[in-house]
């Protein structure tokens, strides 16, 4: 070790910890954003899934309501919106949407929805 060298960093003790500290609140708020649109991708997919089988429900007559509903997973079905089409002219067209869960109380209300409409030969 060089003359000097120890006296030079024995001024550095400890910054790393320190810098750690600093930096650990951000990679918390990181990680929240990330869960947070995960969530709202997860809420998107599961309206687009209702939406399809409401559409298939409507297609064979059934009640594309309830379908669309009954995909939906269950902490879902309660603040969810399902809009079916006029009748055959709209295709038996589907509109599902949902609340996505919000980690932190205080960020705002978001839905996010889907659609889907089937015809006669579509699967």
């Amino acid at each position: 070790m060089p003359p000097g060298a120890g006296r030079a960093a024995h001024g550095e003790e400890g910054t790393a910890s320190v810098e750690l500290v600093a930096v650990v609140p951000f990679l918390l708020l990181a990680l929240l954003v990330a869960a947070q649109i995960a969530l709202a991708g997860q809420a998107l997919w599961s309206a687009s899934v209702a939406a399809r089988a409401g559409a298939r429900a409507a297609l064979v007559g059934g009640d594309a309501s309830a379908a669309a509903r009954s995909a939906l997973p269950p902490a879902m079905r309660k603040g969810a919106r399902v809009e079916e089409g006029a009748g055959v002219e709209d295709g038996g067209k589907v509109s599902v949407r949902v609340e996505v869960r919000r980690l932190i109380p205080a960020l705002p209300d978001v839905r996010v929805g889907a659609s889907s409409g089937l015809e006669a030969g579509d699967e």
